[in-house]
């Protein structure tokens, strides 16, 4: 080709790059290298025709794959020559709807820089203005209607843009072209204050009358951008016990907003990780270490030393925090395991008895979206996936065919598949009222429409009886699907292998609460050599029982005697204070029980045992949410004053069926006779820990020697356990495994959706390839 002849190419750009300020970008890039052409969005992907000298060209391409904007993310481009053809400048085109496979969807993002410096300067014509964005943030996720990403298909379509937001707009080489929420005080949504019987203030501004109120300890409710909040001044105790008792949550955990990172730094003790995942776009609540100077109240999370904290995820937030200039609880607009509320009329209904206001606004909400949850050890790792990353897709190592995995019963999220694409819900919740399963069928359905995918098969856990089967047992009716079912533990591992993209066996350590198991009994602590398509339990934690079963959860003290029971033998070698917090009736109804196994399974679940030594330890003996018992020993544990700890000695038996099981028996036995020498309590917690560690290495150790495989996957709820991981992750690596955590989706039953969405991928996948 000669000097400055001309070429010109067709370029297909995949990923995110709707909404996100893409085509202005690229517009911006052709005009820099002097290019003619077009750039449009189609339903899954963008389409640029460009032409002009060679040398540009390729000038052009390689600023195309190595710059992009803030929010963008190109997972696949492709290119060809193309004849060369009359063209006057670059333009950008109207979206086309071809009816291909849906693009990505951006989640929705916090304020950006710029939206902000104008948010808080008082001669610029949106100071203050609750809803301001462009193309760098705001929502998008939660008002998406359908795809291509334009304003009629969101739920600004109500909105008319007055000429001057209209011009910003249209004009590419403005940050707010295209930007589909683009809005000011004049013609876009509206904040608007109400008591909770319904009457509106109208001396004040709705926002002055919101920061008043909370001054003077109400609960408000607070619409954000995924749905409404509950929000209380988080230095009030009385306050806090208030929506303690309306919100009936005694003593779980509440989150915290602090206008800026300054403010978080008085309250808590933050790293490095901590202040990045907390400045991020995503903006998700952090859990971080808790100072004895906060001024937070202790009432916020009862018996712990560490806080969720979180900053400001919307304009409106960020003026709400910085009127106020405090710390407020912020917690999920909702009754009590019940779905995030969204809509005015429903939250007035709905939270009617909680809040003693509403700050709320009418820019409507389509999709409920509750906000992410991280925690760092070692590295950042989600407890919750939701506001900020959902419904960013995961990565598949491999395609396969599309299939919908329902997930758990309890903190639900659901998985389709596409091509290599597994898109996972936001969290959905526990699966156990009506609000939360009607909640679950309409995302499916949402994530069915925009994504365009219509899956082949639907999976779900092997237990029969949870909500979530139940469900995937009436969308295969209702849309003529095969069903198949997988194991819990398997799932887990699954869910720890996709995301880490690997293939090949792995020794899976899935502790978590209670699965059932493919020989029917109740599994929880499992070692199993797994494949995405198989699996093979080789080892579990020594079995006790489950006095009532899953009703004994909520009460630690009644695992903990059932267990001493069991491998201790007569009830005088039991604890007395043990035996004293139970008392007569209650032991004759465990002895009972026990005798007759009515409704006592045997168990070997991980996160039973950490609940029976907290209740031997005197740490908790009754729970009112999940967990509450092993969160509480771990604190103990950290309490204690040196890290050096050594476990107790606790052999890796082998059964005659040739699986290894751990001889948790031992362990208690350990721990009731330094009870009974008076050690103090948090050096036994931290030696359980230690236990635990040391009883997962040495039980990966004789499977390495049994298997030849070198790679470890943790996965399952007990892995949400900090100090547990900062003791066993060292320790396998040291020995020369290969650890697999999870980093992308939740270890809980949160992530377990991607486990079963890859194990039904893979057997569909062989079954396809069997003659």
């Amino acid at each position: 080709m000669k000097k400055g002849e001309q070429e010109a190419r067709r370029i297909t750009v995949s990923g995110i790059v709707q909404g996100v300020g893409f085509r202005p970008w690229v517009y911006r890039l052709a005009t820099r290298f002097g290019l003619s052409g077009t750039v449009v969005n189609t339903a899954g992907r963008v389409e640029i025709l460009v032409q002009g000298a060679g040398m540009a060209l390729d000038e052009f391409l390689d600023a195309l794959t190595r710059e992009r904007p803030t929010l963008a993310r190109i997972d696949d481009l492709t290119q060809r020559v193309v004849p060369v053809s009359l063209l006057e400048g670059f333009s950008i085109q109207a979206s086309l709807d071809d009816g291909g496979t849906a693009p990505l969807v951006s989640p929705d993002v916090a304020v950006c820089e710029d939206c902000l410096r104008e948010l808080f300067d008082s001669t610029d014509r949106r100071h203050q203005y609750p809803f301001i964005n462009c193309t760098n943030c705001g929502p998008r996720f939660t008002i998406i209607e359908s795809v291509p990403y334009d304003r009629p298909r969101t739920t600004m379509a109500s909105f008319r843009m007055c000429p001057t937001c209209e011009a910003e707009y249209l004009d590419p080489l403005n940050r707010r072209f295209h930007a589909q929420p683009n809005a000011c005080p004049v013609c876009g949504p509206k904040l608007e204050f109400q008591t909770a019987q319904g009457e509106a203030n109208c001396s004040r501004l709705p926002l002055e009358e919101a920061v008043e109120r909370l001054n003077i300890g109400e609960i408000l409710a607070i619409k954000g951008v995924g749905g409404f909040h509950l929000a209380v001044d988080a230095r009030n105790d009385e306050a806090v016990m208030r929506l303690r008792h309306r919100k009936h949550r005694p003593s779980k955990p509440l989150a915290v907003m602090a206008p800026d990172v300054e403010a978080l730094r008085r309250e808590c003790k933050l790293d490095a990780m901590e202040e990045a995942l907390l400045l991020s776009p995503e903006r998700p609540i952090v859990v971080a270490s808790w100072l004895p100077s906060s001024s937070v109240a202790r009432s916020v999370a009862p018996g712990l030393d560490s806080l969720g904290v979180m900053l400001p995820s919307s304009p409106l937030h960020e003026v709400l925090m910085a009127s106020f200039g405090g710390i407020l609880v912020m917690t999920s607009g909702n009754r009590s395991e019940e779905p995030i509320a969204i809509d005015n009329a429903e939250a007035r209904i709905r939270l009617g008895d909680i809040a003693d206001g509403f700050l709320s606004h009418d820019r409507p909400i389509l999709s409920r979206c509750d906000d992410s949850v991280y925690a760092v050890s070692q590295s950042p790792r989600p407890l919750r996936r939701g506001r900020g990353f959902a419904p960013l897709p995961i990565s598949l190592l491999e395609d396969g065919p599309s299939v919908l995995a329902c997930g758990a019963q309890e903190k639900n999220t659901f998985c389709l598949t596409s091509g290599t694409n597994a898109f996972i819900s936001q969290h959905i919740g526990d699966l156990d009222n009506l609000e939360t399963a009607n909640h679950f069928r309409e995302t499916v359905m949402r994530f069915r429409e925009l994504f365009r995918i219509a899956p082949e098969v639907i999976v779900h856990d092997l237990h029969p009886d949870l909500v979530s089967t139940h469900i995937a047992r009436e969308l295969a009716a209702e849309l003529g699907l095969p069903l198949s079912s997988v194991q819990h533990h398997h799932a887990h591992i699954v869910s720890c292998m996709a995301e880490n993209r690997a293939t090949a066996p792995v020794i899976g350590v899935a502790f978590d609460g209670t699965g059932l198991g493919d020989d029917g009994t109740i599994w929880g602590g499992e070692f199993l050599l797994a494949t995405p398509s198989s699996y093979q339990r080789l080892g579990h934690l020594e079995t006790f029982p489950l006095p009532g079963g899953e009703g004994a959860i909520r009460k630690p003290r009644r695992l903990a005697y059932a267990a001493c029971r069991h491998f201790l033998g007569a009830e005088e070698t039991l604890p007395s204070s043990l035996t004293q917090t139970l008392g007569a009736p209650e032991v004759r109804v465990i002895e009972n029980l026990l005798d007759t196994r009515l409704n006592t399974p045997m168990t070997s679940s991980a996160g039973r045992l950490f609940d029976v030594v907290s209740a031997l330890l005197g740490v908790r003996s009754e729970v009112d949410y999940e967990g509450q018992g092993a969160v509480e020993l771990e604190v103990l544990a950290r309490c204690h004053r040196t890290d050096l700890c050594s476990p107790y000695l606790v052999p890796c038996n082998r059964a005659e069926s040739g699986m290894v099981v751990p001889a948790v028996g031992t362990l208690l036995e350990a721990v009731v006779e330094d009870l009974s020498r008076g050690v103090e309590i948090s050096a036994i917690a931290l030696r359980f820990h230690a236990t635990v560690a040391s009883m997962i290495l040495n039980t990966c150790q004789i499977l390495r020697t049994d298997t030849g495989v070198g790679d470890v996957a943790l996965s399952g709820g007990v892995f949400q356990n900090r100090l547990l991981c900062s003791l066993v992750v060292p320790q396998l690596e040291g020995a020369g495994f290969r650890v697999l955590q999870h980093r992308l989706v939740p270890c809980n039953d949160g992530g377990i959706s991607l486990g079963q969405a890859g194990v039904g991928m893979a057997q569909l996948s062989k079954l396809a390839k069997s003659p």
